[in-house]
């Protein structure tokens, strides 16, 4: 009897410890952007248990989103709107925070990816390097706390001053690079503006993911060549000469061509001319000519009347 109190026993905790060893072995992050909010947002949501309007209340994440901070704050629309709230952690949210549709209450949830590798894993962007990890500011319908999943806002704007986000630990600035703040919207369109303040502050009028990156240096130009090398610079520069010649002498040419061409035309026209006049001389009646000392006039062959002597003898 106690082999087999034993053995039960055993078999109750295997299946009990079942599912923890499930959850363990679905460790990997979530493949995407938006499958991440989705995520950080149900932890966010957890987070909310009897929540007091205005308090921060911060998720506890599980070990494979180690490093990723994030908070819930759950506020009225027309507190926000009159009020704003001022320390967000990097956030500062000032007054007249519209949202549309309108909700009674609405839940912010914030996001702080920790680290820049998850950064560039999440948004990418070609050609920069992040100086700072991305910040979230997403904003969720909070008025019903017992639904499931928190329907997203999709337009929550500040229509008077920005919001501001200070950011913490920013790497320095590359020698002779410029810092940008990027902002990438809810359907992951980077826009980029100008740092502020001591080099770490960005400002934004919508909800959205935000960080301070710098273009990456491109690489080096090649040296140009020799003056008296004469290497590809000086090949380059005499087929540009050449083909400026070849262009110049095509012109004259055609130009030559066109002129032959039109005294050409003047000669056949003045031919054919000649050629009609010939043919309307051998229509006419033909002339003798003759010679009258030097020159040469045209004579007749026959009289008309025979002349006659007048005679005495005649009737």
């Amino acid at each position: 009897m106690g082999l087999l109190h034993t053995n039960l026993v055993m078999f109750f905790l295997l299946l009990c410890f079942e599912p923890l060893h499930t959850t363990a072995a679905d460790s990997s992050l979530p493949s995407g952007a938006k499958a991440l909010d989705a995520t950080l947002q149900h932890y966010a949501h957890n987070a909310l248990v009897k929540p007091k309007t205005g308090t921060i209340y911060n998720a506890q994440l599980p070990s494979n989103l180690n490093g990723i901070k994030v908070s819930a704050l759950r506020l009225r629309s027309g507190s926000l709107r009159r009020k704003g709230y001022p320390n967000y952690n990097e956030f500062e949210i000032p007054k007249g925070i519209i949202e549309r549709p309108y909700v009674e209450r609405l839940v912010l949830v914030y996001q702080n990816l920790g680290n820049l590798d998850l950064s560039r894993k999440y948004y990418p962007l070609e050609n920069y390097t992040y100086l700072a990890p991305i910040l979230g500011l997403l904003a969720y319908n909070g008025s019903d706390l017992s639904t499931r999943n928190l329907p997203e806002l999709d337009d929550v704007k500040a229509y008077g001053d920005p919001v501001l986000i200070k950011f913490r630990n920013v790497k320095p600035v590359p020698s002779g690079a410029v810092a940008k703040c990027v902002w990438f919207d809810l359907k992951g369109t980077s826009n980029f503006t100008n740092v502020t303040g001591e080099g770490n502050t960005c400002s934004t009028s919508q909800q959205g993911h935000f960080a301070i990156v710098v273009e990456s240096p491109s690489a080096p130009s090649p040296a140009p060549a020799p003056a008296g090398g004469g290497g590809g610079g000086g090949k380059k520069s005499h087929k540009k000469v050449w083909i400026i010649v070849g262009s110049v002498l095509g012109g004259l040419a055609l130009l030559v061509v066109l002129l032959l061409l039109v005294l050409w035309i003047q000669k056949y026209k003045e031919k054919k001319k000649m050629q009609q006049m010939e043919r309307a001389a051998e229509v006419g009646e033909a002339l003798n000519m003759t010679s009258i000392g030097d020159t040469m006039a045209p004579s007749a062959t026959v009289t008309r009347t025979q002349p006659s002597l007048e005679h005495e003898y005649a009737p």
